[in-house]
């Protein structure tokens, strides 16, 4: 079976729809092909079962050439399956002028099978998308299959010792200044004198005696989340990495409940901006 999965949002949102995709693969033995916004492509490399990844800016300016480019990308394969989670008229027009026989969608005139967002997790939720396909998912349970290699190499990167690894993510846009890090770090020391610290950040340096991890790609991102014991992060990516990886997590800013599951091992802050460092150690504590 081919299925084309036409998924706007960004990396966190490509991240959340991971295990349905790959529920559908794993069950219906799908090859997919997925449309999603050119930054966010990367992530599909996590699932092999992806043979093809179809850029385009859902919700912003697209030329007609881009539309049209489009349009021939979805004709001209053998589709048996749509799953459309994009509310752009113009993506409804591109599938009611495909020969694709099933179209999954919330709504639309092209939609052949309509189906409604529960509220919660959006993870779970996306599951609903294969209730029509005879596919279930249980999106919670699912983990990243990350080869062995990737593992090996993030784990001989990790500091020498025997303490617990925490791994310190933060987003692009700082919400604490490098002084709220430094007074945490050493906090934590003082709490936990074994524990080994870890910075993962794609600019800026960590605050001085932690050990900065190197990641260039998403999958290497994803082996480093899954080797150490506790993320804390404000960064989506790597929010949704950890809930991929069952890998325990104190993601702030994250407490929409539609943004990560309910799990013990998974603590929703607000955001940094509105915490202090003990704050943070003492959900760390937790």
């Amino acid at each position: 079976m081919q299925v084309l999965a036409l998924l706007p949002g960004e990396e966190e949102d490509q991240l959340q729809a991971l295990p349905a995709m790959a529920a559908l693969a794993e069950q219906r033995s799908a090859q997919l092909h997925v449309v999603c916004p050119a930054q966010a492509a990367p992530i599909w490399t996590l699932l092999p079962a992806v043979e093809h990844c179809i850029p385009f800016a859902f919700g912003q300016r697209w030329s007609l050439a881009d539309w049209t480019n489009l349009l021939g990308s979805v004709r001209e394969p053998d589709f048996q399956v749509s799953l459309n989670l994009s509310a752009d008229w113009s993506i409804d027009l591109l599938l009611s002028l495909s020969h694709i026989p099933v179209r999954v969608a919330i709504g639309g005139f092209s939609a052949t099978e309509q189906v409604k967002l529960p509220a919660g997790w959006r993870g779970q939720a996306l599951a609903t998308w294969l209730w029509p396909l005879g596919v279930r998912c249980d999106a919670d349970a699912y983990r990243l299959p990350l080869p062995q290699r990737a593992l090996a190499e993030a784990r001989a990167a990790l500091p020498r010792g025997h303490g617990p690894a925490l791994l310190l993510a933060p987003g692009a846009v700082p919400d604490w200044s490098p002084e709220d890090w430094r007074e945490l770090v050493e906090a934590v020391g003082r709490a936990v004198p074994s524990v080994r610290l870890l910075w993962l950040a794609r600019d800026g340096e960590g605050p001085v005696g932690v050990h900065r991890c190197q990641a260039a790609t998403v999958l290497a991102e994803a082996a480093t989340v899954a080797s150490v014991d506790v993320v804390l992060t404000d960064e989506p990516r790597l929010a949704q990495l950890a809930v991929l990886t069952g890998t325990a997590l104190v993601a702030a800013g994250m407490e929409d409940p539609r943004r990560l599951p309910r799990r013990d091992a998974i603590q929703p802050l607000p955001p940094l901006s509105q915490l202090g460092p003990k704050d943070v150690l003492q959900a760390l504590a937790a």
